[in-house]
């Protein structure tokens, strides 16, 4: 492999301790729909250390929290189902 070669970190699955960054609206139910599809996706994650940050503004909320990620296929669906509730508009 050359130097110049960028290649993505390998992520062992399962992967405990996974972080994940979401950012959106910040309207009132925000949290409580993203709540809801972390945990349809990652069943038990720790929901006691979850950060919440709001914008300088307060227009944009962000909620940050550690799951088991058990797979790429387990990542994607995530990612759809929070992007398409049309409230969330990044996730890290």
């Amino acid at each position: 492999m050359k130097e110049s070669d960028p290649q993505a970190p390998k992520i062992e699955f399962p992967c405990p301790n996974y972080p994940i960054k979401v950012m959106g609206d910040n309207v009132p139910h925000y949290s409580r729909v993203v709540i809801e599809i972390i945990e349809r996706h990652a069943p038990g994650f720790d929901q006691t250390i979850i950060r919440e940050s709001v914008s300088r503004n307060g227009r944009f909320v962000s909620l940050t929290m550690e799951i088991t990620a058990t797979g790429t296929a387990q990542l994607q669906a995530m990612f759809d189902d929070l992007k398409g509730t049309g409230l969330v508009k990044m996730v890290l």
